[in-house]
């Protein structure tokens, strides 16, 4: 497997330097953010990374799972409607992470739509999950100054790395 600025090249074809997120919309009814757990039930699917936005009737719950295919037909099964955006996924270095990783983006002037960090930490570091205006142009930022960006692999069942 070789790394292009982008991604990694396979023997299946290219890879994307982003991570799949999964949104789902949910009514503004208890036990709904349950019910959408419990789509995942008797399988090794991981919810590794989780933000919920609320509004009035409903809500809109991100999701980034360590199976992203599987997470999609588990939910399909169960009637759920399922959107997916892709992110970067960047652990966070020691120190001033958080203002250094907004410098990197700013510099290429990529705009942050949102972000939230990752429930479990894959590498045993902290990361954080963004979603941004031009995910190939932040991919390339943050590599290029040394951050480590993660991928869908990186993510999957399995010892820290």
């Amino acid at each position: 497997m070789t790394q292009n600025a982008y991604g990694y090249e396979t023997a299946e074809g290219f890879a994307s330097p982003g991570v799949r997120q999964l949104s789902v919309f949910l009514d503004d009814r208890v036990g709904a953010l349950m019910h959408l757990f419990q789509a995942f039930e008797g399988t090794d699917i991981r919810v590794v990374g989780m933000s919920v936005v609320h509004a009035i009737d409903c809500a809109i719950v991100r999701i980034i799972c360590d199976d992203t295919d599987h997470a999609i037909s588990a939910l399909q099964n169960r009637k759920f409607a399922v959107s997916q955006a892709e992110l970067v996924v960047v652990e966070m270095p020691a120190g001033h992470g958080l203002r250094s990783i907004c410098s990197a983006l700013i510099a290429g002037e990529i705009n942050i739509d949102y972000a939230y960090p990752l429930l479990t930490r894959p590498t045993g570091r902290p990361a954080l999950a963004i979603h941004t205006d031009d995910l190939e142009t932040a991919v390339r930022l943050l590599r290029g100054r040394k951050f480590t960006v993660l991928s869908e692999n990186d993510l999957g069942p399995g010892e820290i790395r």
